[in-house]
């Protein structure tokens, strides 16, 4: 059983889109232990209550300094044990050492096709928000292993989605999800689930 450990910043879409498919049997052999916000007001810590999830909350808004931060974040990623760590919308920097313990075994879901629209400073509607300034016609969502950079690590999985006529930020987010990160992410736990991912020389390959 693969026991996974979800981080989330807000609402907690792709969360929800991994409890249904823990639920629904489309993820196969998981479990989600433990889910972590740095927001104690996030709306992702009452979805996972609402299945039998454990919650908690580590805001850096409660310790002195970022290296105190740290270490009770790894401590509450520690304590559940998991095989695999998912960061679902987890708008907080994670530590290098969480890196180093947990090598190839952190993904992280990102809104566009990287490397398209990717690194410091883009996220949430931002990225949406530069994809439509650009004028691309084709966007969509990555999912990617985390290493020291920011959105560079190895990718697993991406989905294209067109951009439509009249699109704005959030409605273009809105179907990127949709379309695209409610689909990937429970594919890419399922396939970890299953022991499909192989990651030699900095790249990931999917055994059949």
């Amino acid at each position: 059983m693969l026991r996974v450990l979800v981080c989330v910043s807000g609402g907690g879409t792709n969360l929800q889109a991994l409890i249904d498919g823990v639920e629904s049997g489309q993820i196969r052999n998981t479990e989600i232990v433990r889910v972590i916000s740095n927001n104690r007001n996030a709306y992702a810590l009452t979805r996972a209550k609402a299945h039998g999830i454990e919650g908690v909350c580590v805001s850096p808004g409660d310790f002195s300094d970022r290296e105190t931060f740290y270490h009770a974040f790894l401590q509450a990623v520690d304590e559940a044990s998991p095989d695999l760590i998912v960061l679902a919308g987890f708008l907080v920097v994670v530590p290098e050492a969480m890196i180093q313990k947990y090598r190839n075994r952190i993904i992280n879901i990102h809104p566009s096709l990287i490397p398209s629209f990717c690194g410091t400073g883009y996220y949430g509607l931002k990225v949406h928000e530069k994809a439509l300034e650009r004028g691309v016609q084709i966007t969509g969502a990555t999912v990617h292993m985390v290493d020291e950079g920011t959105d560079t690590g190895p990718i697993l999985l991406q989905k294209a989605v067109r951009v439509e006529p009249g699109d704005t930020p959030r409605t273009l987010q809105r179907r990127v999800m949709e379309e695209a990160e409610w689909e990937l992410l429970p594919q890419a736990v399922d396939l970890f689930a299953c022991g499909k991912i192989i990651v030699e020389h900095g790249r990931i390959m999917i055994a059949q």
